[in-house]
Order: structure tokens, then C-alpha cells, then sequence
């Protein structure tokens, strides 16, 4: 594999990996059960930070793009952090106990043990997921991001390296926008070497006959 197939394939994972904790982080996690009356605990309720971790995820992928060496190892730790960051979380939310705390500051007046929480999807396991794909992927930059091409290299001139073999030698007529750029730099494209070495070549049998 190459080094920029390795790269891409390195943002879709880390990409996949972010949108599986966003997606976890917009749902419901638990269901409280209070007599008759039923609350919806959201991951925004039982972890706050989830959400930002993965955005913060998204964010190191454009700046190991961008960067290099060094700092692309620094952004590969910074990454590691967001996912373990994002399974912590994923573990904290996922207990029931948690759940209970959050509907019960919803409904002052309930006694906790009167509540029953039950788990309104596998959400934090999605979002557990997602999180170490991120930690693995802040790991690979980490130690293998140095040899992956930047953003840059697309954008440097090709002009600014050996011309191709066979490029000078071709003794074609230039192009029309040659002949412009030397008649904005003051020069007559009309005249050739043949023309300026005349008057060197006529001189040399004057001076000899002398």
C-alpha cells in the first residue's frame, strides 16, 4: 500500500469512527419508567463531553493533513485522547445508576429507588466503538503519520524541478505566449542567434585583409 492510499484510508477510518460517536452521541440512552410517566435520559444528559470529543476528532484529521513531522505526532496523541476520551465516557454513561440520577433531577419529587431504568438502545456500545477507532487511528498517526504525504504536496509547482530530457532539444518554433513573455521583458522575439552573431562573422575578413 502507498503512502497517500495509506493516508486516506487512515481518514476514512478515523472519519467512520467519529461519526459512530456523533450518531450515539444525538440518541437516547435509557428510558426511566416512574409509575405511569416514562423519561427519555440523553447521551447529551449523561455525557456532555462525548459530542465535542468526536468533533474535536474530526478536527485532528484536517491537522494531520496539514502538518508534518513533529506536530503530526503531536496531533496523532491529541487524537489518541479524543478516542479514549470517547470510550470513557461511552462506559460512564452506560450505567444505570447514572440514568437514575438524570431523571431523577427531572422529577424532583420521586424517591430514586422508585425509578426503573431501562436501556433504550446499545448506543454506548456504538459510541465505545467509534471511540477506539479513533484511539487506534491517534496511534497510527502517531507512529506512522511521518511518511504520509501533507496537503502541500498537490499544490507545488511542477516547473520547479529539472526540465523533462529532450525538452531543450526539441528546437521548435516558440509559443505564442514565449514570444509575448519576451516582449514584455523588452527583448525582440523576431531576432535569433543567427542575426546577432552576423556582424561578428562580416568583421573578421575586413580585419584580417588589414
Amino acid at each position: 500500500m502507498t503512502a497517500r492510499r495509506a493516508l486516506w484510508t487512515w481518514v476514512a477510518v478515523c472519519v467512520a469512527g467519529a461519526a459512530l460517536v456523533l450518531l450515539a452521541a444525538g440518541r437516547d440512552w435509557f428510558t426511566v419508567t416512574y409509575g405511569p410517566r416514562k423519561v427519555a435520559v440523553s447521551a447529551a444528559e449523561l455525557v456532555p463531553a462525548l459530542g465535542p470529543a468526536a468533533w474535536a476528532a474530526l478536527a485532528a484529521v484536517v491537522a494531520v493533513l496539514a502538518t508534518r513531522g513533529v506536530w503530526r505526532r503531536i496531533v496523532g496523541a491529541v487524537m489518541t485522547l479524543c478516542g479514549a476520551g470517547a470510550m470513557a465516557w461511552a462506559w460512564q454513561g452506560s450505567r444505570a445508576g447514572a440514568a437514575l440520577e438524570v431523571a431523577a433531577r427531572q422529577i424532583p419529587l420521586a424517591e430514586t429507588g422508585a425509578l426503573h431504568s431501562a436501556p433504550a438502545a446499545a448506543w454506548p456500545l456504538v459510541a465505545g466503538a467509534g471511540g477506539l477507532l479513533l484511539a487506534c487511528a491517534g496511534v497510527v498517526a502517531a507512529v506512522r503519520g511521518a511518511g504520509w504525504p501533507g496537503m502541500s504536496d498537490r499544490y507545488e509547482r511542477r516547473g520547479s524541478g529539472p526540465a523533462p530530457a529532450g525538452a531543450a532539444s526539441t528546437g521548435g518554433a516558440p509559443s505564442e505566449r514565449a514570444l509575448w513573455d519576451a516582449i514584455d521583458l523588452g527583448a525582440d522575439p523576431t531576432v535569433g542567434p543567427e542575426d546577432t552573431a552576423a556582424p561578428e562573422r562580416t568583421a573578421g575578413p575586413e580585419n584580417g585583409e588589414r
